[in-house]
């Protein structure tokens, strides 16, 4: 009877590769995005994956994507507080050093840049985390009605709610650091 159990809970190889196939790219973009960190994206995304692949019921939600694409932002949204409370722990030590630094700009240019983003992915850790999520995916380039499709609500309300988040997120930013020409 487990054996029966157990083939009727997996997925087939075929569909599961080309559920894979066709958002793993997506997903992992938009957890970069998040975390800033492409390996950590990409072992988020396998989280991901490994949880669909173990829970087939999910096979028969409709709603695929958007349950990929809120499980990956609820990953992220984790590792972001994660991360937020280990660097809290470390300024406290003192034992924070700078982040290295990425591209060709001088080393000045890399600094502000990552204070910018440490600022934002702070800021997008404390808020909602449905704002947060929204806010995420529509910088990634998720249409309204795709935004609606991973959250779950009416087209029609998408406007509202991202307006919303965009306020809360202002607010939280302004609150925190105080300057309104980063935003």
């Amino acid at each position: 009877m487990s054996q029966t159990l157990e083939s009727a809970n997996s997925w087939p190889e075929t569909d599961f590769r080309a559920v894979f196939l066709e958002y793993y790219p997506r997903i992992v973009g938009v957890l970069a995005r998040m975390v800033g960190d492409r390996t950590r994206a990409e072992e988020l995304a396998n989280d991901v994956f490994w949880r669909l692949y173990r829970e087939p019921a999910l096979r028969a939600d409709g709603n695929l994507g958007g349950w990929l694409y809120r499980t990956a932002t609820n990953l992220g949204i984790d590792t972001l507080r994660s991360l937020s409370r280990r660097r809290h722990y470390e300024e406290a030590a003192g034992r924070l050093t700078p982040g290295g630094t990425a591209g060709g700009n001088g080393p000045l240019e890399d600094v502000l840049r990552d204070e910018k983003c440490r600022r934002v992915r702070t800021v997008l850790a404390s808020i909602k985390p449905a704002q947060a999520q929204l806010l995420l995916l529509r910088a990634s380039g998720f249409s309204y009605k795709q935004l609606a499709d991973v959250l779950e609500v009416k087209m029609t309300g998408i406007g509202t709610m991202l307006n919303r988040a965009e306020e809360e997120f202002r607010n939280c930013y302004l609150e925190r650091h105080g300057h309104e020409e980063d935003l």
